[in-house]
């Protein structure tokens, strides 16, 4: 052990005083590795490499190696997992095996008596491990292979209407256990939905991570049980899992160390079996502050001095899953205070926010927005938020309470900002009332983040092709992520808006009045200094923080000359 101890700190990786606290942990009965991974600075990597060195023992990067799988099968993924092990090669004479755990041989103890083979070890993190086991294996493998092993009945979906039989799988431990795994990998990786979707020989699961649905692997024998893991689903949500044939929604709500995490489920019948989709919603997230949606100093001045308004329109425009609901959520956690009625109306109520009322439409029972928002103002608010404007009715009331001092935060369905000031009009509201009540619109979409621990220039990309095209928009200097593990390959990490605000000038509300055209409005509203949705973009690959080829696939051209934008551009 002192020797041990001594190597470390003479090569700088201990103190005096972090050696003197691992010495007194070691004498008080702790495991010398345990004492050493207690060691203010030294990761696990670092600390394994020394110590391989000192012992003789090989270090690895799980990343550039791939055991055969013949070899894996012959282990019960069960001990992998719970050990931490990873067999990496037949020797012949013996089988190398991984392991974070330099002085406990009691898994590779284990592994021998399993296999009558000498395991020797090599040397590598516990966190690369277990990426190895689940990139290798699969998620779950040792709750289906015990699953194998013990013979769980399992329950046929299209043989069966036994709810009886269904529940009692359904609530079978290894079943649990397996959904609770995807829904904790889903979580890890950030996901904003799992998908689980069953075709004719296998049970996809795939997560929407960043916008972009990335397979999960997952053992091909989970196809046995989709009909349990289906059925544990509609528990959790309290739906009838003895209806298989109409689609069904359900909510789960789940605690995951301080998180409160929501789960918005929908189960729609296929022609193999059901479909889940579970769309993922962090509390938390709603609590980002107006500066974390990624808005230009401009356009985040406008909307500040929006916010400050005693009455008017606030709309935030964009497709499904363009960010619009986590900006208005923002808004209204910048001015809800004890002086402001707040109320909501929300098809679902995706977070719940403190000090706030919020209304669940239910269009069975009549609570439709157009009800709902008249119940409202019968019970004095100050600011309302409507959560889509879907129809003449909704749209008439959310004018006329704007009108009537209240201000009044709504999304809808355009491609741009211009476009919305027609779709009001299209559904049957006045162009007087229009331009009388709306203050600002707000266009937005989501883009990728290139990810901070593999950026590099992009040495590919033709500079003097994209400013050919582009002119002085396009940088000196283009950068990608090149792909690694905490990004999964991908090159890119996290997400953040790009906007086009347009602030409704007096212009602009003639124009409105005379029945103009979308791109006439928007012509103007570019000379009066409104970024595009795509120059906005460009600010953030500028910046570097994103690709080209991200603005570009996330945003469309609006069909202005290169000289019309330079003029509408502010110093």
């Amino acid at each position: 052990m002192l020797d041990i101890v001594e190597t470390l700190l003479h090569e700088g990786l201990l103190t005096e005083v972090t050696a003197r606290r691992v010495r007194d942990l070691s004498s008080h009965g702790t495991p010398l590795e345990d004492a050493l991974r207690q060691a203010d600075g030294l990761s696990e990597e670092r600390l394994l490499r020394s110590l391989g060195a000192a012992l003789d023992l090989p270090y690895v990067d799980l990343e550039t190696v791939t055991p055969p799988k013949e070899l894996l099968a012959a282990f019960p993924a069960r001990i992998l997992l719970e050990r931490q092990l990873v067999p990496l090669e037949d020797r012949g004479h013996f089988i190398t095996v991984a392991t974070s755990h330099v002085f406990d041989h009691a898994g590779l103890d284990e592994l021998r008596l399993l296999t009558g083979r000498e395991c020797r070890p090599v040397l590598a993190p516990a966190t690369e491990i277990e990426r190895c086991i689940k990139r290798l294996l699969g998620i779950g493998a040792d709750t289906l292979q015990s699953m194998n092993n013990d013979e769980v009945e399992v329950v046929n979906e299209a043989a069966s209407d036994d709810e009886l039989d269904l529940t009692k799988t359904a609530e079978d431990a290894s079943i649990i256990k397996f959904v609770n795994q995807i829904l904790a990998e889903a979580l890890d990786l950030r996901a904003t939905d799992v998908h689980v979707e069953p075709f004719e020989k296998e049970l996809r699961v795939r997560y929407r991570i960043d916008g972009e649905l990335q397979e999960a692997n997952i053992p091909t024998s989970v196809k046995r049980y989709h009909a349990a893991i289906v059925s544990r689903l509609k528990i959790l949500s309290h739906l009838d899992i003895a209806e298989k044939r109409l689609p069904q929604d359900g909510r789960i709500r789940l605690k995951v160390g301080k998180r409160e995490i929501d789960l918005r489920v929908s189960v729609i019948p296929m022609i193999h079996g059901e479909a889940v989709v579970l769309r993922i919603l962090d509390r938390g997230d709603a609590l980002l502050g107006l500066e974390h949606l990624g808005m230009s100093p401009r356009d985040r001045h406008e909307f500040d001095r929006v916010l400050d308004l005693p009455h008017g329109i606030v709309l935030v425009t964009g497709p499904t899953g363009s960010g619009k609901t986590t900006t208005l959520y923002a808004a209204l956690s910048r001015i809800n205070d004890v002086e402001r009625k707040i109320i909501t109306i929300e098809d679902p109520v995706e977070y719940q926010l403190r000090g706030i009322n919020q209304i669940q439409v239910a269009t069975k029972a009549g609570m439709t927005f157009g009800a709902g928002l008249r119940a409202i103002l019968r019970h004095d608010p100050d600011v309302v938020l409507v959560g889509e404007i879907r129809d003449g009715e909704t749209a008439e009331i959310a004018v006329q309470a704007s009108l009537t001092g209240h201000l009044v935060f709504s999304t809808l369905h355009t491609n741009d900002a211009p476009g919305a000031v027609t779709r009001l009009i299209e559904m049957g509201v006045e162009p007087y009332l229009v331009s009388s009540s709306l203050e600002t619109v707000i266009a937005q979409r989501l883009v990728r983040l290139i990810c901070p621990a593999c950026k590099e220039v992009d040495k590919t990309a033709d500079v003097a092709a994209a400013r050919n095209e582009f002119g002085s928009e396009a940088p000196e200097v283009f950068y990608r992520g090149k792909g690694c593990r905490q990004c999964m390959g991908t090159g890119f990490r996290g997400r953040t808006g790009v906007f086009e605000m347009m602030p409704i000038t007096e212009e602009l509300r003639t124009m409105i009045l005379e029945r103009r055209s979308s791109g006439e409005l928007r012509r103007i509203a570019v000379q009066q200094g409104m970024n595009s949705l795509r120059g906005d973009g460009w600010r953030l690959v500028r910046e570097g923080r994103t690709t080209l080829q991200e603005v570009l696939r996330n945003t469309k051209d609006e069909q202005l000359t290169q000289h019309t934008r330079s003029e509408a551009r502010p110093a």
